[in-house]
């Protein structure tokens, strides 16, 4: 092999690899770019408030559960096949609460820990999807009807995974509920 045919060789080689990485490069900004970002919306908060105060919020969370108590009532639980087990949590999954297509309503009874209805609670509730904030539906004031708190209809037409996240406000003190839920068609 002659010098000429060997540095035409190299010459080669090294462009292919420059075009190879020059190509992933664009493949990998594409990518990216064509996925969305979303923000999470733990405790009801923006991502950047509720990580900044998350001590704050532990706080008033520990101080709502040592006097209150907080229980979704009139829900089917959904019982999960042996097969959509997560066996690799380390956490026990909760049951998710049966949704059905078209309006759904939620009844929350919000007591103290001796079992009394508590009446001047300041409620809000939000329905959202794990993961993205398009069909996010939020309440800013649910209403006392009764011994509970009963959320407004809200129309579900996708079938899939939801979060219904309940956030309750007693003097001093914030509750928060974050129950899994799931509609199928």
């Amino acid at each position: 092999m002659t010098k000429k045919n060997q540095n035409t060789i190299w010459f080669l080689f090294v462009m292919l690899m420059l075009a190879f990485g020059i190509g992933m490069s664009i493949w990998t900004v594409t990518c990216a770019v064509s996925l969305p970002v979303q923000e999470s919306n733990n405790y009801m908060l923006k991502y950047q408030t509720a990580d900044k105060d998350i001590n704050k919020i532990m706080a008033l969370q520990a101080k709502f559960d040592a006097n209150y108590k907080i229980e979704l009532q009139n829900a089917t639980l959904l019982t999960l096949d042996e097969e959509l087990q997560n066996t690799n949590a380390k956490i026990a999954q909760q049951k998710p609460v049966k949704l059905s297509l078209g309006k759904n309503s939620f009844d929350y009874a919000i007591t103290t820990k001796s079992g009394e209805v508590v009446k001047n609670a300041k409620v809000s509730f939000l329905l959202t999807r794990p993961h993205t904030q398009k069909e996010d539906q939020k309440e800013e004031k649910v209403a006392l009807n009764g011994s509970v708190y009963t959320t407004k209809a809200i129309e579900l037409s996708n079938k899939g995974r939801y979060t219904l996240v309940l956030k309750v406000e007693i003097n001093n003190a914030i509750g928060y509920s974050e129950i899994p839920a799931y509609l199928q068609k």
